[in-house]
């Protein structure tokens, strides 16, 4: 069971046009990416998906794998779908889909996922989803939200804050789950998918992932202790970079 790590990357990000290659502490931040999933243990290949030849030669550059897709892909997932269908990339039964915009990727989160997958034949699609640390966040509409039932499987997913809490001194962080935006496919699902057509809920709340549930799939959400770092503007660049320095000073003390 072969299993594959993909880091969709386009060029013409409306908020951060170019952002894959925006450097943080000197480096292409597709490269930091690439390289903490490089150390992910249940990966057997990592590659870039890309629109862009400026993104293709960097990773190639820096020693990387990259295909060209499609500059009309709408999802990630579609571009994914586009790459295994290409040869020397049908062989992988297990597809992850991994964020190109957090550079601080935690390879543990993705070895998580991918064990999910490949332990439990039956499971189509999974993601992951951590609590939140603070109760602001729970309000922001770019944060998603998850709810599950009691065998871990999604229920919904929403950019408002579910679920409702109707009393007041019910504590409310602890009630709540943030998804965090790291897929893993089975193959043929994958495909089928992709071949569906956008969802009413999906194209209401703009979470693709939703897709699945109209369609009557099950997605299994795991929960981690994974706290994502997502850039998504210029101004997000020196947050990151303060994380990185911090932790690699906590390795020097380690």
């Amino acid at each position: 069971m072969k299993i594959l790590g993909v880091i969709p990357a386009r060029f013409g990000s409306t908020r951060f046009p170019g952002k894959p290659l925006a450097l943080i502490n000197g480096k292409p931040m597709v490269q930091h990416v690439y390289q903490r999933c490089l150390r992910a243990k249940l990966l057997d290949k990592v590659v870039v998906a890309t629109d862009d030849k400026r993104i293709c030669d960097c990773v190639l550059g820096f020693g990387g794998q990259a295909v060209m897709t499609s500059k009309k892909h709408r999802s990630g997932s579609d571009r994914i779908a586009e790459l295994i269908r290409k040869p020397g990339y049908r062989g992988f039964s297990i597809i992850l889909n991994i964020q190109g915009d957090e550079p601080l990727i935690d390879p543990g989160a993705i070895d998580l996922l991918a064990g999910e997958m490949a332990g439990n034949p039956k499971q189509m699609m999974a993601t992951l989803a951590t609590s939140f640390e603070n109760a602001g966040d729970i309000e922001k509409s770019n944060t998603a939200k998850v709810v599950t039932d009691t065998q871990g499987r999604a229920l919904y997913f929403s950019r408002l804050p579910i679920p409702f809490i109707r009393e007041e001194n019910a504590g409310r962080v602890g009630h709540y789950l943030k998804h965090i935006g790291m897929y893993a496919y089975r193959q043929n699902f994958l495909i089928k998918f992709t071949q569906w057509p956008e969802g009413r809920l999906e194209r209401m709340e703009k979470l693709e992932q939703l897709r699945a549930l109209e369609n009557g799939a099950a997605i299994k959400v795991l929960r981690t202790n994974y706290r994502c770092l997502a850039v998504d503007s210029p101004g997000d660049i020196n947050k990151i970079e303060i994380s990185i320095k911090a932790a690699n000073r906590r390795l020097k003390r380690g």
